[in-house]
């Protein structure tokens, strides 16, 4: 048997994977048990790399519900854990829930921002904000690819759970391709609206990059859908959730990148004591 005792380890662990009849909470399980068993093996640093950090949306009270992802980092700091690598957390407060183990959140933008520049045409593109929340990234996209910026406004009901009232575009899209980036994609209702708003509004081709498609619910057929209808051009997302050769042989609008040079990358410069910041971007 191999001994690890004073070594640096890293366990890397999917969490949602659709390929698989495992659930989050089995994979869950399978990462504690391994972080405890790097532990109780005296490694002399263990990194729990978790592409998708599981109920990242329970990160604060709800009507009835606990906050979740504060439980789960600690149920990986009682693990073992010193420190936690994932790919764009979905609130930032869930670092402050660590006590001890160092995060690392990676960012997919850049990777996604060269995959379309190098594939897609950028003469005539217009980044969207599929809402206020995600403003902030579809800025960094904007300054990065050097072209202007619209915002979808929601006004919601919050008497009810996920229903929105009503949406207006703050921004100019007509006769224009639209980029509409979001952290992930669950139910896929934000991001359908959106893009029916856009196409309402004159918009040409609309493409969808996300860093994490989950394609919960009935997600993929509202996409296949929305691609059938002449709505959607593509979903150019990361396989930080793996849906295989398959899924993307049978979905012509949905185009995967690679997020594993980047993981690659950071685990090097963290293990040869380098900086990563030039990385998190």
């Amino acid at each position: 048997e191999e001994n690890i005792r004073g070594d640096d380890h890293y366990i890397v662990q999917c969490m949602d994977d659709p390929l698989s009849e495992k659930t989050i909470n089995d994979n869950l399980m399978t990462l504690f048990t391994a972080l405890n068993a790097a532990f109780q093996s005296d490694a002399d640093s263990i990194t729990a790399v978790i592409p998708q950090f599981p109920y990242s949306r329970q990160e604060r009270k709800k009507t009835r519900e606990g906050i979740t992802a504060r439980q789960i980092a600690r149920f990986i700091e009682d693990s073992g854990a010193n420190r936690v690598i994932t790919l764009d957390i979905h609130a930032e407060a869930i670092m402050g829930f660590f006590n001890s183990a160092r995060f690392e959140d990676l960012h997919a933008s850049q990777i996604i921002i060269d995959h379309f520049l190098s594939h897609y045409k950028n003469d005539n593109l217009v980044i969207t904000a599929p809402d206020v929340g995600g403003a902030e990234k579809a800025r960094f996209y904007s300054k990065a690819m050097e072209v202007d910026l619209a915002i979808v406004d929601k006004a919601r009901d919050y008497s009810k759970a996920g229903v929105i009232e009503s949406m207006r575009l703050v921004g100019n899209v007509k006769d224009k391709d639209v980029l509409l980036p979001d952290d992930m994609i669950s139910t896929g209702g934000t991001i359908v609206n959106a893009m029916k708003l856009l196409k309402d509004q004159g918009a040409k081709n609309i493409y969808v990059a996300c860093s994490l498609p989950f394609f919960n619910g009935n997600a993929k057929e509202a996409l296949s859908q929305s691609y059938q209808d002449g709505i959607l051009t593509k979903v150019i997302a990361t396989d930080a959730v793996i849906h295989g050769k398959k899924f993307i042989d049978e979905h012509p609008w949905y185009d995967e990148v690679s997020i594993a040079p980047l993981f690659a990358g950071v685990i090097h410069n963290i293990n040869a004591k380098r900086s990563v910041s030039e990385l998190l971007r």
